[in-house]
Formats: structure tokens, C-alpha cells, sequence
């Protein structure tokens, strides 16, 4: 290893050293900025989101709270037991408004209250455990207040600063590690001023069920040595290609006994790879609570295999006997003498002692069930847990990478010294809710930034499963570089007799005008003449499908003042129209990941001066047409949307294939 920088220039002339030096600190000041900038952004957007959650919650009534899933209320205390540090845990249950939908997860810091005086009577914590309308709180207090035993209790979310302290904390952590030689390899690749290694060839893998480029690329990406891109479009089997290899890596490829960790930004996603990867055999430990409380979820969590631990009987023993000594210490009331408040402090000192033997055991016993782990997974956030605090790991595998804030990204990079990230950068950013954050930069990815830095790294699953060939073929021109292949099983497959799988249907001189209402935007005539399509295409169904073999439809708009519009005359339709279950109209945001046997898309844009608004994000556009298996219904005014190249080639391309038609001819037919 080199001695300090003053030897090593006695051992070596200058004018050898001097570009070395001058290259260091250079490489040093590159990363040096891109983390400051970083934080900066991040910083911005912490404000942002600040004020944003405070306007939701400090100036909203606590009806309105709950309506926005941010509050529980009226809420029931179940029980209460002693937490961490000799603080209590309560066990809270919503009793009204149980299927109103929440924001609520684990490891979110939470309020309870009191709406007899909801400003002064408060108790913070952190949400350690939540199952349908069930939750524990982990407060930091050793006895509750009067307050709480008087009724009309709730619980209020709180601003996460936590996650924005963790990705701040990463940041920080990866700039300081620029002078390390090894640990510090991949941040500089990361950072652009840095260089992969070479890939070590390795006998090639089995890959029972995969086509061959979801082989190549699962080769690929176990060949590499520090950063693999896994390019997954709409409909390629990223996660069975994704499963597939990493029960390649612990086949043979990994050595004994190192591990991987595999993150995604959603719970959602984290909870199907952890189910995908137990099925296939694989040890799995899920890091913090699933978002779809189901028992195949809930038996890979830590907290479910710790409760099965055989050490687990003793903890309970002792919990319960602090409890004990903690009862009968609060028996003692305010005016009582020395001798009793001797005895108050040692049952509190002794409940104090059994707590500490507690925690120690369950530190224990986790670290017990996650060194015997092969995977664990987590969200980005989460792998900043404290139980995989100086836990390093062979790989760790990114998925939804194009949906990762990148300084979220960075908590799980920096415990491995490769990274393998799988998504897509022609799908949607994640959301950034300062524009300032926004355009400097915060809504590119790590894997936006990578795949255009070193595109000898990117691997692409070319053959989807999806889509009928000619609704593919326009994304995979603009978005793909005309590479994706429609799988023989889908490529040909309509709706019975269907002769236009795709169509776009011109609203251009029907007086369809969008409106604006607020900051909305939305087109009700447009919205009027989807549901006149709808009607005509659901008689057809009708006549081909028997009753339980109907497809399901997606509507879609970008805006979503257009998509309440569409809901709403949904309903005016009635229960005979179609299967309610069947047919859900949402945002491009809310269909990213799903798939429809047939999709409406509703463009809503029409005016004189050719404005669209965040339709300029084509990437949007991308998820929205690649939801369609069978059928794609497009309906948008060509005069305004003309103007711009992507939709001008997209008309050209309707046109070319026979699915340019006039919203008159459903008018007047």
C-alpha cells in the first residue's frame, strides 16, 4: 500500500507525479461538486415537500386528513407494551372508515392526539408494525398521559424528515469514501470518473425458462465486475430474468456465504421479488412490512422470523416481567416518602435491567436470521435499517431503477461493490415535487445517467410478451431503436374479429376544446365521445365473449381532472354496462406496471396554440400505449398535437398503418 503522498514524491520525479496529483485532485473536486450539488437539490426538495405536508395537515380539518389517507380517527388504544430504551409501544386500532385508503407504512413517524385539544395534547413516534387497520406506535415516553384515557383519539402522519436524513446521510458517506481504493471503485464509475473493469468470462449458466436475450443479458450482468444495466422495456420479463439470475449467482457464482441485497423504491415491488425469490428456493429475508398484508408476505419479513425464533419464548418471559415491575413502580403515587420512592426507582432500575437483556437478545437473534439469509431485500430507504448497519454484500441488485431517487439509491449502493440495476429510462422519473430540484437535475436517475455514460453496460430484453405487434411497434421505434420483437404467443393475438388493434381516433374539427378549471385540465366532449366508442365496442364484446370470459379495459388520461370526468361517467352507466371489476379509468402514474386486454387513452389537449402541456414528456405517453395487450384506442385532437415531432410521427404512423380515423365517422355511423 502507498505511504503518504510526501514519500511517494521523494521516490518519484516530478514531472511523473505531477499529472497523477493534478488527475487526483481533479477526480476528487469532480466528486467533490457532484455530491454537493446533489445534496443541494435534495435539500430543495425536502423544503418543497416540507411546506407541501404542511399545507395538508396544519390548515386541513381532520375529516379532510382522513379523506387524504393521512389520518386515522377516531382510533381505540388496544394495549400497550415496553418498546426500546425502556419506552412504551401502544397498539392502536381505527374503529370507522376502515376501507378508506391510508398513506400509512411502517418505519413512517406518526402523532397521536386529541381532538378535545389537538395543538397541545400530542405524543410523537414511529410506526413499528402495521396490519389492516392495526398499527403499533413507538413512543418516547415511559407512562401515557391523562389525555389519552379521555377519548377522541387519532393519529396524524408526520413529515418524514427520517428519509431525507438517510438519503443526506448517503451522499455524505459516498463522497468521503473518493480516496479509497477499492471501496470507493464504484462511486466513481457512478460519479463518471471512474472506469469498469473488463468482464471476467464465466462458464455459461443454465437458465431454465429464459428466452436468449434474457439469457445473454442474466450472463451479462453475473460476468460483470462492478455495474450491470438490465434494460427491461414493457412486457420483457425483467423479473423472471431478474430471479433467474440470482439463483444462477448462488448456484456456484457467489462464494459461501455472501449474501445480496435487492431494493426497489416501492414496497410493491420489493414484496414481489421477495415472493418470486423464496419460490425459487432462495433464503429470503424481507427488511421492513410489505405494502399487501398476506401470509406469504408476512412470513419472509424479519419481524415474522424473529417471532418464530426459539429464543422468542424467554423474550416474552422478560417482557412480561418488566411489565411487571413497571406496573407495580407506577402504583406508587406522587406523595409518598423516601423509602417508597427508594423502591419505586429500583423496580423501575430492574424493569430497566431485563429491557437491556431484551434487546440484547433480540440484536441477537436478528443478526442470527440474516446471517443465515442468502437475499435480503428492502426499499431504498430501507436498507438504511439499523440491523444492516456494516453489513456489506457481494451484489446488490436495483429494481424499478428508473423510478430511484438517486441519492435514495446510493443507501443500498454503498454496501456492495457491485451493482446491478434493472428498469427502464423510457418510462416514468420518479416524482419530484420542487420544480427548482426538478430541473437541476434531481429527477435524473442513476440509471438514466449510466445508461447514456456507458451504454457497453446496458443489456437489453428485447422480446416482449405484451403487447399485439402492431401496438409495439411504435414505442420500440421511438423509445428502443426499433429492437423489441413481439413474442410468437402475442404477436398476432386481437379481440375476436377485431380488424384495428390500434386506432387512433381524430377529434381535430369536432369543437372538442379542452378547459381548464383551477390548475386542471380536462375535455368533457372528449370525455362524452370515449364513452360513445366504450358503448359500441362493448356491444361487439359482448356478442363474442361469454359473460365470464370478458377482457378487461383501462382508461387513461394524462390529467387528472380528465380521469374524475371519466369516472364519474363510468358510473353514470349503471351496473349493466359492464362488470365494474372489469373496466377502472386513472393516470398514466396509476397504470405504470399494469396491463389491460384493451386501453383507452384520453389525450384531453385541444386549443389554438398548440399547448401540451407535460404530454411534451413522451416518456409518459410510453407507458400509457404499452399497457395494451389486444387493443389501443388513442383519441386526441392531430391539429394541436401535430405540432409536435413525437406525436406527429405518431399520426403519420397510425396512418401508415390503417389507424387513422375521423371521430366523425362514430358521430354520424
Amino acid at each position: 500500500m502507498a505511504q503518504s503522498g510526501y514519500k511517494d514524491a521523494d521516490r518519484y520525479p516530478f514531472h511523473t507525479v505531477a499529472p497523477l496529483m493534478k488527475s487526483f485532485y481533479l477526480s476528487n473536486f469532480a466528486h467533490m461538486d457532484y455530491f454537493s450539488r446533489l445534496l443541494s437539490l435534495l435539500e430543495t426538495e425536502r423544503k418543497e415537500d416540507r411546506e407541501t405536508w404542511r399545507r395538508l395537515t396544519h390548515e386541513n380539518p381532520v375529516s379532510e386528513r382522513r379523506a387524504n389517507g393521512m389520518s386515522w380517527y377516531p382510533i381505540a388504544i388496544k394495549g400497550t407494551e415496553i418498546g426500546r430504551g425502556d419506552y412504551i409501544t401502544i397498539e392502536i386500532e381505527r374503529t370507522t372508515h376502515t376501507d378508506t385508503v391510508h398513506q400509512f407504512r411502517s418505519g413512517m413517524p406518526a402523532s397521536l392526539f386529541s381532538q378535545h385539544d389537538p395543538e397541545t395534547d400530542r405524543l410523537d413516534g414511529i410506526i413499528t408494525w402495521l396490519s389492516g387497520n392495526t398499527l403499533k406506535l413507538s413512543l418516547s415516553v415511559d407512562e401515557l398521559p391523562r389525555w389519552t384515557r379521555e377519548g377522541k383519539l387519532g393519529v396524524d402522519l408526520l413529515f418524514d424528515e427520517n428519509s431525507y436524513d438517510e438519503m443526506r446521510s448517503a451522499l455524505q458517506q459516498a463522497s468521503k469514501r473518493l480516496d479509497h481504493r477499492e471501496d470507493g471503485t464504484l462511486i466513481r464509475i457512478l460519479t463518471k470518473t471512474g472506469e469498469v473493469s473488463p468482464a471476467a468470462p464465466l462458464p455459461p449458466f443454465q437458465f431454465t425458462g429464459l428466452n436468449p436475450a434474457q439469457a445473454a443479458a442474466a450472463q451479462a450482468a453475473l460476468e460483470a465486475k462492478e455495474l450491470a444495466i438490465l434494460h427491461g422495456p414493457p412486457g420483457t420479463g425483467k423479473t423472471i430474468t431478474l430471479v433467474a439470475l440470482l439463483k444462477a449467482a448462488f448456484s456456484g457464482h457467489l462464494r459461501a456465504g455472501e449474501q445480496v441485497l435487492v431494493v426497489a423504491p416501492s414496497n410493491a415491488a420489493v414484496d414481489l421479488l421477495s415472493e418470486r425469490l423464496s419460490v425459487a428456493g432462495l433464503k429470503v429475508v424481507r427488511i421492513g412490512n410489505p405494502a399487501r398484508v398476506a401470509e406469504k408476505q408476512l412470513n419472509l419479513t424479519l419481524d415474522y422470523q424473529m417471532s418464530a425464533h426459539p429464543q422468542m419464548k424467554q423474550i416474552k418471559a422478560l417482557r412480561r416481567q418488566a411489565s411487571e415491575y413497571r406496573n407495580l413502580a407506577h402504583k406508587y403515587k406522587r406523595s409518598f416518602g423516601k423509602a417508597e420512592r427508594d423502591q419505586r426507582k429500583a423496580l423501575f432500575d430492574e424493569a430497566g435491567k431485563i429491557m437491556k437483556e431484551v434487546m440484547a437478545t433480540e440484536n441477537y437473534i436478528a443478526g442470527d436470521i440474516l446471517e443465515r439469509a442468502q437475499v435480503i431485500t428492502a426499499t431504498l430507504v430501507g436498507a438504511a435499517n439499523t440491523t444492516l448497519n456494516n453489513r456489506s454484500f457481494a451484489m446488490v441488485v436495483m429494481d424499478e431503477a428508473g423510478q430511484a431517487l438517486e441519492p435514495a439509491a446510493w443507501i443500498p449502493v454503498l454496501k456492495t461493490r457491485k451493482l446491478i440495476m434493472a428498469g427502464d429510462h423510457h418510462q416514468l422519473s420518479p416524482t419530484v415535487k420542487s420544480a427548482d430540484a426538478a430541473n437541476g437535475g434531481l429527477s435524473e436517475t442513476l440509471l438514466q445517467k449510466m445508461a447514456a455514460a456507458l451504454p457497453q453496460q446496458v443489456f437489453l430484453l428485447s422480446m416482449q410478451y405484451r403487447m399485439h405487434q402492431l401496438i409495439m411497434e411504435f414505442p420500440s421505434r421511438q423509445f428502443y431503436n426499433g429492437h423489441l420483437v413481439a413474442a410468437p404467443a402475442v404477436a398476432t393475438r386481437t379481440l375476436p374479429d377485431d380488424q384495428l388493434p390500434l386506432s387512433f381516433v381524430d377529434t381535430a374539427g369536432c369543437g372538442y376544446e379542452e378547459k381548464r378549471e383551477g390548475t386542471g385540465i380536462c375535455n368533457p366532449e372528449e370525455a362524452d365521445f370515449l364513452m360513445l366508442h366504450l358503448r359500441q365496442l362493448v356491444d361487439q364484446i359482448r356478442s363474442k365473449f361469454p359473460g365470464n370470459q370478458l377482457p378487461d379495459i383501462g382508461i387513461i388520461s394524462p390529467y387528472r381532472l380528465q380521469v374524475e370526468i371519466l369516472q364519474d361517467k363510468l358510473e353514470e352507466q349503471g351496473p349493466e354496462f359492464y362488470p365494474r371489476s372489469l373496466v377502472t379509468a386513472n393516470t398514466i402514474d396509476s397504470f405504470q406496471g399494469q396491463e389491460r386486454d384493451i386501453i383507452y387513452i384520453s389525450l384531453a389537449r385541444s386549443n389554438t396554440e398548440g399547448t401540451i402541456g407535460f404530454l411534451a414528456d413522451v416518456r409518459r405517453m410510453n407507458v400509457a400505449v404499452t399497457r395494451a395487450k389486444k387493443k389501443l384506442v388513442i383519441i386526441g385532437d392531430s391539429a394541436t398535437l401535430s405540432q409536435y415531432p413525437f406525436y406527429s410521427d405518431f399520426i403519420h404512423f397510425a396512418g401508415e398503418s390503417g389507424a387513422h380515423e375521423s371521430a366523425w365517422t362514430y358521430l354520424y355511423d
